[in-house]
């Protein structure tokens, strides 16, 4: 039998685990966020709106989030890697099949149920392994992984309109189908890590597999909640960024570039906000609800920005949107517990699919009925501002009215943010009083 470990290496394989992830976030959120750039051309052909072209990725976006929990049940019954590497091949399936589209249904069954299938075997799997492999420095390697998203759309959004140009959609989605091939190989670098706190066998009822029981802790309800309001606005830029430079007049490489700039804020802001998140300094409910309203305003100022002026927007939303993704993520085992953060992702990525369903149509269904994207993210940021508002109710969201003492070191299978259920817990340095005084 192979030993437990006394709890994450921190380090080791766990660097690898976090390549795969960052090209699983890549082949996945990366691309969704740079497919934008093919609806004009997609809308010109089927003589269809911008509100019937952006259901193709309100629906990847929603099969993707919405099934991600079956990801999750499916890995905690079976492991992360033979699940994955089945999400590659499905994903890689649907941008063939719609690369022979006749119709927008077409479309509809190849990127939003086969592709939207196949992403939500991958992404919950591979980023839930990760929060495992990790304790201290958790949330910077999930922004690392997460820088994924921006290095791949900084890639994808030039080379995507290249393709257009030169093969047109068609060839384009071939080649992003042997593209999205490559999480495949990805999936078999993600080893199982056993840690005290797991279950002794897999659970064998689809409830308890799907963890549903978490929606039972108030912390976690909340977290639900303020996040299913995020989702509502966080995803209008993956579908209408471009589209929105285009209406502004730039050009298809003057949208594209506009698109890369704010992958290159939102990737880089991952890292920093990883880091900073690991020292300790400030809570990361707190930092979730701070960047959280970051990200809204920042849309709001995209919404109303005009040519030149709105690279500088793209950039300010790309560094607070990059900086409230690794938070949502490594906030996770502090509500839950390591042994639940795998089902705890599948969850979180259902929720936000609550918003991102209904988020790109009514984006489109606004810039049909006004001309242009304006009220579209005026709406979206405002979504996200309501949803970083409940993050308050969270523990340690709010700041203490008098000195804290310094956080103890909970054991593996909690979570620190959740109730201790003694008043001193065991840190490295000895025991020490957990007790503050609060408002």
């Amino acid at each position: 039998m192979t030993p437990q470990p006394a709890g994450p290496p921190d380090g080791g394989w766990g660097w690898v685990v976090a390549a795969a992830a960052f090209a699983v976030n890549g082949l996945s959120y990366g691309l969704l966020r740079s497919l934008g750039l093919a609806f004009p051309d997609l809308a010109e052909h089927f003589d269809r709106s911008a509100q019937d072209t952006a259901w193709i990725s309100a629906l990847a976006l929603a099969v993707q989030q919405a099934a991600s929990p079956v990801g999750s049940a499916l890995s905690t019954r079976w492991g992360a890697r033979p699940v994955v590497m089945v999400g590659g091949v499905l994903a890689s399936l649907g941008f063939v099949f719609s690369a022979f589209s006749r119709s927008l249904l077409h479309l509809y069954l190849g990127l939003g149920l086969l592709a939207g299938s196949g992403w939500a075997l991958v992404f919950a799997p591979a980023l839930g392994t990760l929060s495992r492999y990790f304790s201290r420095r958790r949330v910077l390697a999930v922004g690392l992984a997460l820088t994924g998203n921006g290095a791949s759309s900084l890639l994808l959004a030039p080379a995507l309109q290249l393709l257009l140009d030169t093969f047109g959609w068609r060839g384009a989605l071939l080649l992003l189908g042997a593209i999205t091939l490559h999480l495949t190989p990805c999936g078999a670098l993600l080893l199982p890590l056993a840690l005290p706190g797991d279950p002794p066998a897999p659970p064998l009822s689809p409830l308890a597999a799907l963890g549903l029981g978490l929606f039972t802790r108030r912390a976690f309800s909340i977290f639900a909640l303020g996040t299913a309001l995020v989702g509502g606005g966080y995803f209008v830029p993956y579908v209408h960024l471009a589209p929105h430079a285009l209406d502004r007049g730039l050009g298809g490489f003057g949208a594209a570039l506009v698109v890369a700039v704010a992958a290159v804020g939102d990737a880089g802001a991952r890292l920093v906000c990883g880091w900073l998140a690991d020292q300790g300094w400030v809570p990361l409910p707190r930092l979730l609800a701070i960047f959280g309203a970051l990200t809204g305003l920042g849309l709001w100022v995209v919404g109303l920005s005009w040519g030149a002026t709105l690279l500088a927007a793209a950039v300010a939303y790309g560094l607070s949107a990059g900086s409230y993704a690794p938070l949502v993520f490594g906030v996770l085992p502090g509500l839950v517990g390591i042994g639940g953060v795998v089902q705890a992702t599948g969850l979180v990525m259902m929720l936000m699919s609550l918003g991102g369903l209904l988020g790109p149509p009514l984006s489109g269904f606004l810039r049909d009925e006004t001309g242009d994207f304006t009220t579209s993210f005026l709406v979206s940021g405002s979504l996200i501002l309501s949803g970083s508002f409940i993050y308050i109710g969270l523990p340690k969201a709010l700041p203490s009215c008098g000195p804290a003492s310094p956080p103890a070191t909970p054991p593996p299978e909690r979570g620190e943010l959740l109730p201790a259920p003694q008043a001193v817990l065991l840190s490295p340095g000895g025991p020490r009083s957990t007790l503050d005084t609060t408002c």
